[in-house]
């Protein structure tokens, strides 16, 4: 009997990743996912979300046994309790790790070796907008800096390219539809 070796590059199936392409080459539906949370409010701007199931791959998953929770709040500050990050940082987080997963990724698949990767990120914003003071500045950011050092013999430009991939980027610079939908209790 043979053994099989897996080809691993980054963390990163490689075998895998090339037959999951392949496979959504050959039925595009299978590439349609859809994420879903479920948010409670606690008190104040103390909220608590929680995510378990999705749909993807033309079903819904059922791989997934716990249920993740992340809590948002806002410091003393912003009048908060300081329960767990502000809704913007856990933004600043998904960022910096789908910009930083995105590159790793896409490097496994073209065999660029990632040896280490760090990032900082930081967002600015203007409480004028949120607060209703000032109707020319942004409710949100109105800017992102993410550094990222990366450990590899690829070029800045190559990993740059392959860190645009990342879906929360497209997602943030990019305007995404939102609905919102209150329904009275």
């Amino acid at each position: 009997m043979e053994a099989t070796t897996v080809n691993i590059k980054n963390g990163v199936n490689v075998d895998q990743l090339v037959e999951t392409i392949g496979h959504i080459q050959d039925q595009p539906e299978l590439a349609k996912f859809e994420f879903r949370a479920k948010n409670n409010w606690i008190e104040g701007g103390h909220c608590v979300s929680s995510v378990k199931g999705f749909y993807g791959a033309g079903q819904e998953d059922s791989t997934r046994q716990e249920t993740f929770t992340m809590a948002c709040s806002h410091p003393q500050v912003l009048l908060g309790a300081d329960e767990g990050a502000t809704p913007p940082e856990v933004v600043l987080h998904a960022l910096s790790s789908c910009l930083t997963g995105a590159m790793v990724y896409h490097a496994a698949a073209n065999g660029i070796d990632i040896d280490g990767a760090e990032s900082n990120i930081k967002g600015t914003a203007d409480l004028h907008g949120f607060l209703g003071l000032d109707p020319e500045v942004r409710k949100g950011f109105n800017g992102i800096h993410f550094k990222l050092k990366v450990k590899s013999d690829a070029t800045v430009e190559q990993l740059e390219n392959l860190a645009k991939f990342s879906p929360v980027f497209d997602m943030i610079t990019n305007p995404t539809p939102v609905t919102i939908e209150i329904v009275k209790e």
